[in-house]
């Protein structure tokens, strides 16, 4: 490969831009507005939760498969471009749909088949960095994508937060749409890529059959976490019958089931999952590893899902679309400037003590974002987080590249993708009912209680961090097999 300059990395990372203005724009501020407005304000959080874990699971089982089929893709224009042409222009068909329509089923539907399209163009831009960059200018190209992916962040709080504050729906979606059709464009007519003669001679099939094994039994897991965490929740309400009243004793179970719920979920969902892989059985440290991942990032993505009704309903702003906008915004400058420094941080204290220290601060933001009184304090708390995000971002990753063998760290890096299926899925799925339940009792309680869920998601992703050892165990087996001579030549 030859060596690449400044405007290379930003024509590889381009149609990041244009995918992260589309995310920042639909989920926390587009899309909640969409479904207030379809849809009761008691059972707008179930039914936006609803929502958000559907299109999970479409874009789950969609991206990796686009990604599989275009590294076999033979066509004149390259592996990648075809992908991402092809998914833009069914975005902009089905972000129409979005925006035409008339009640919540058909922006359901819509919504499904907007996460298909994105995904497919999401799927195969992953491999425009490993195709076409060297391997001694990968951390540059990757530095650059950070940028594109959180610069929208800022974007969003200047255009479509204010457009859809103003009422200015359609004007929002001609933003979201523009910014994927210019960005796609750009890739396409600036990006080279050299077409693939004959495609590799793996077949598809057994591993599109893993990725829905892998699937299915994240969700299977998450599925009986939820069951078993419930029974819990009922229980203890029943233990707190006889010393408080039924309404109380029940608030009380369900609180208590809704948290064991959450946390059992996301944690079985990921030992299923990863448990299928006979390889990854192998290295313990690897399936904590993303245990701790998706705790944090269940939390992370859940707040940005309900922040919009929480400025809205809690706090009782008349402008919430304006002000989520800014508190996405200062929240992204922040995960940007603290993943600057954390490498450095990261080798003086540790990786595994860093990403220990992202997960209790932002635990303590959440608590903040709850008690807060006022816009400035949500903002202080949000900053906290951001912060936290940022440096877990960086370090989180850099740790889990280090506990799987490096002649295999692809293989096991996109098995913690799969792994974690579940993991959004019950943040936003569970998240929206319980909101619900807890506010008919009480005006905007449910918001709190959930809150203080992804806290405790929050913390209890530091704590399983214990079972991370200090030395992969691929290192181990690798002095194992040099002192019995029988090392393997995979390593």
């Amino acid at each position: 490969m030859q060596r690449l300059g400044i405007s290379d990395f930003i024509w590889l990372n381009i149609y990041w831009l244009g995918l992260s203005m589309a995310s920042a724009s639909l989920t926390p501020i587009i899309l909640p507005v969409l479904v207030q407005h379809f849809v009761g304000g008691e059972v707008k959080n179930t039914f936006y939760g609803a929502l958000r874990a559907a299109g999970l699971m479409v874009a789950i089982l969609v991206q990796p498969a686009a990604g599989l089929l275009s590294d076999r893709s033979t066509s004149p224009w390259g592996r990648r471009r075809p992908y991402i042409f092809l998914g833009t222009m069914l975005d902009l068909l089905f972000l129409t749909m979005v925006a035409l329509s008339g009640n919540y089923w058909l922006l359901f539907f819509s919504v499904a088949l907007l996460q298909f399209s994105s995904n497919i163009a999401h799927g195969a831009l992953q491999g425009l960095i490993p195709d076409l960059v060297p391997h001694s200018q990968r951390e540059r190209a990757s530095a650059v994508k950070a940028v594109t992916e959180l610069l929208p962040v800022v974007l969003t709080a200047f255009t479509v937060a204010r457009l859809v504050d103003a009422g200015h729906m359609e004007a929002a979606f001609i933003v979201v749409a523009g910014s994927l059709l210019v960005t796609m464009l750009l890739t396409v007519v600036f990006v080279q890529e050299k077409p693939l003669r004959e495609p590799p001679n793996l077949p598809l099939a057994p591993l599109m059959l893993r990725i829905l094994g892998l699937l299915l039994g994240s969700l299977i897991g998450a599925l009986a976490g939820a069951i078993c965490g419930t029974l819990v929740g009922g229980a203890i309400g029943l233990m707190a019958l006889p010393f408080a009243g039924r309404e109380r004793a029940l608030m009380v179970g369900v609180g208590i089931g809704g948290l064991m719920a959450m946390v059992t979920a996301i944690i079985v969902s990921v030992w299923t999952s990863v448990s299928i892989s006979a390889e990854a059985r192998r290295y313990p440290s690897f399936t904590w590893w993303v245990t701790n991942r998706f705790l944090f990032l269940a939390a992370v993505g859940s707040l940005q899902s309900f922040a919009l009704y929480f400025l809205q309903d809690v706090l009782c702003l008349s402008n919430a679309p304006h002000t989520a906008g800014n508190l996405m915004m200062a929240v992204g400058v922040l995960t940007l400037l603290a993943a600057l420094p954390s490498g450095y941080l990261a080798d003086r204290i540790g990786r595994k003590r860093l990403v220990a220290v992202a997960g209790l601060a932002a635990s303590v933001g959440t608590v903040l974002l709850i008690l807060s009184p006022d816009v400035t304090w949500v903002l202080i708390s949000g900053c906290i987080i951001g912060i936290s995000t940022g440096i877990f971002f960086t370090t989180n990753w850099a740790l889990g590249t280090e506990l799987v063998p490096p002649k295999e760290a692809g293989r096991y890096l996109g098995i913690s993708n799969l792994a974690g299926a579940g993991a959004g899925i019950v943040g936003a799925g569970l998240g929206g009912p319980l909101a619900d339940f807890f506010n008919r009792r009480a005006d905007s309680l449910g918001y709190l209680v959930i809150f203080a869920i992804y806290a405790a998601c929050f913390l209890i992703s530091a704590v399983v961090l214990q079972g991370i050892r200090e030395e992969p165990h691929w290192k181990s087996e690798i002095r194992s097999q040099r002192a019995e001579g029988t090392l393997h030549s995979a390593f």
